[in-house]
Order: structure tokens, then C-alpha cells, then sequence
């Protein structure tokens, strides 16, 4: 049975913590008075036990319970390698 946490798909931006990675997940929604849509950018720090992940990957990240003042989330997989 799969559970019903939010999971979200985004870059990591920075990994320079201890088992910390921040992740920017980028969201494109619609002006509902001017139509246009918008672009909004969201960094969320994530747990990351193995240190697997590098700047620049692309991770998708699981909702968790509070690890930390700021950490509520962890990464479940590293979907795409950066470019060397």
C-alpha cells in the first residue's frame, strides 16, 4: 500500500551541510486576474543520510517528519546525475 506523503521533483542547489541537501523545486502556475503565467522558485532543505547527492542533481524528495528547526523533508531518489 503507497503511502500518501507529498513527494516533489526539483535541483539541488546546495549540498555544502552534513547530511543537509537544499533543493529548489521550480512551480509555473497561471495569474488568475492577468492570465500570464508565473514562475516561483521554493527551496526546501532535505535529508540526505548518505551524502549521495551533488550540486546540481536533479532528486525527487519525500515529505518526512521535523528532523530539524528547518528540515522536513527527505531525499527518496537522485532521478538524474549532473553533467560533469
Amino acid at each position: 500500500m503507497a503511502n500518501d506523503r507529498r513527494r516533489l521533483i526539483g535541483r539541488v542547489v546546495s549540498n555544502k551541510m552534513d547530511k543537509t541537501i537544499v533543493v529548489a523545486v521550480d512551480v509555473s502556475k497561471r495569474h488568475r486576474l492577468y492570465d500570464k503565467v508565473v514562475h516561483e522558485t521554493r527551496k526546501f532543505y532535505a535529508h540526505d543520510e548518505a551524502n549521495s547527492a551533488l550540486e546540481g542533481d536533479l532528486v525527487q524528495i519525500v515529505e518526512s517528519r521535523p528532523l530539524s528547526k528547518t528540515k522536513r523533508w527527505a531525499l527518496e531518489t537522485v532521478l538524474e546525475k549532473r553533467a560533469q
